[in-house]
C-alpha cells in the first residue's frame, strides 16, 4: 500500500497554495489556456478562473497572464513568477516525499487494507 503525501501551503489569512492550484498551473502551462487547462482537469472554466485570480492576488506578481479572445483567440501563459512558484512547489513536494518515505511506509503497514 502506498501513502501519498500532499502539501498545502497556508499563508496566514491570505490564502492557500496546494496540489489543486499547482495542477491547474501545470495544465495552463501545457495547454496555453485557462479554459483548456480547466477541461484537462475536469474543472469548470469559472472555477479555474477564480483559482487563477486568487493566485494572482496572493503572490507579489501575477502567476498567470491571459489575453482575451479575438481574431486569433485568447490564451494564457505562466509568468516568470508563476514558473518559479511551480518549480519551487514541485521541488518542495519531491523533497518532502523523499524525506518522509520511511514514516509513510511504516504508517501504511499499520493500516487495515480491504485487500488483507
Amino acid at each position: 500500500m502506498d501513502i501519498n503525501l500532499s502539501i498545502r501551503l497556508d499563508v496566514d489569512n491570505e490564502g492557500r497554495f496546494g496540489p489543486g492550484k499547482a495542477a491547474l498551473l501545470d495544465a495552463i502551462k501545457a495547454s496555453g489556456s485557462i479554459a483548456a487547462g480547466a477541461r484537462a482537469l475536469g474543472m469548470s472554466y469559472p472555477r479555474a478562473l477564480k483559482l487563477v485570480e486568487s493566485m494572482n492576488v496572493l503572490f507579489r506578481a501575477p502567476l498567470v497572464a491571459s489575453s482575451h479572445g479575438g481574431k486569433d483567440g485568447g490564451g494564457a501563459v505562466l509568468t516568470a513568477r508563476g514558473l518559479r512558484v511551480l518549480e519551487l512547489y514541485h521541488a518542495l513536494c519531491e523533497q518532502a516525499a523523499e524525506s518522509t518515505s520511511t514514516f509513510r511506509s511504516e504508517i501504511a503497514s499499520l493500516i487495515v487494507s480491504s485487500k488483507d
